[in-house]
């Protein structure tokens, strides 16, 4: 079991839904509730890395981070090290092929909320922010909930994305997925058998752990 590629991934996976949780509220949020010319396209976009075979989302992840690209460049100037080939590398990136994940759910939570009680909360006097925070959120909060794990979830199973863009250096990049592929490679179906059960595991108790609490949630507000 090669507990250090599990743990770079559950770091991955925590830093992830960490950063995205504010934005699958914020962006979720806007996208339920706004109408606006282009509305349909920034949907697609979000969407867009959903339906991207992984290695060709993650070329561009590895082209747009290189040393030759201007973000590379200006990482490299700022840090002194390269974007590419790092964990940090590797939570860019994470974040961009998790966005479906993170927003979709957050926007059907949003949508659920009937108009009439977000009238009534404007009716009161409410701000944005007030209104977001104790009438919205309280409501939508399954939809964050399953976002959140979601993403988590496909964090520690994806390997097209973060063999691209980190490729597989021990301790640093190498994720669980990653190892797992690695001792197939190398005809040690044994240790893959069990990094293979323990991310099963993992992943069958984050998303019962989902359900448990959106069904108390949704008990709770009604």
């Amino acid at each position: 079991m090669d507990w250090t590629a599990l743990s770079l991934s559950l770091h991955l996976a925590g830093w992830t839904v960490v950063i995205l949780l504010p934005v699958s509220v914020l962006m979720g949020r806007f996208l339920a509730f706004r109408q606006f010319r282009g509305k349909a396209l920034v949907e697609a976009l979000v969407m867009l890395p959903l339906v991207l075979p992984p290695t060709v989302l993650g070329f561009y992840l590895l082209v747009s981070f290189g040393r030759e690209s201007l973000l590379g460049q200006a990482w490299a100037g700022v840090f002194g090290q390269p974007l590419v080939f790092s964990f940090p590398g590797l939570v860019v990136a994470s974040l961009l092929f998790n966005l479906p994940f993170a927003v979709q759910p957050a926007q059907r939570g949003f949508q659920a909320i009937p108009a009439e009680v977000r009238e009534a909360a404007a009716t009161c006097g409410m701000s944005p922010w007030r209104s977001l925070w104790t009438v919205e959120l309280p409501l939508a909060w399954p939809g964050v909930v399953t976002a959140m794990v979601l993403t988590f979830a496909h964090t520690l199973g994806e390997f097209g994305v973060v063999l691209m863009v980190g490729g597989s250096i021990p301790g640093e990049t190498r994720t669980i997925a990653i190892a797992i592929y690695d001792r197939v490679q190398a005809f040690d179906t044994d240790a893959a058998a069990v990094m293979s059960a323990v991310l099963v595991a993992i992943s069958l108790v984050t998303i019962a752990v989902t359900f448990a609490l959106s069904a108390r949630l949704g008990r709770r507000l009604g």
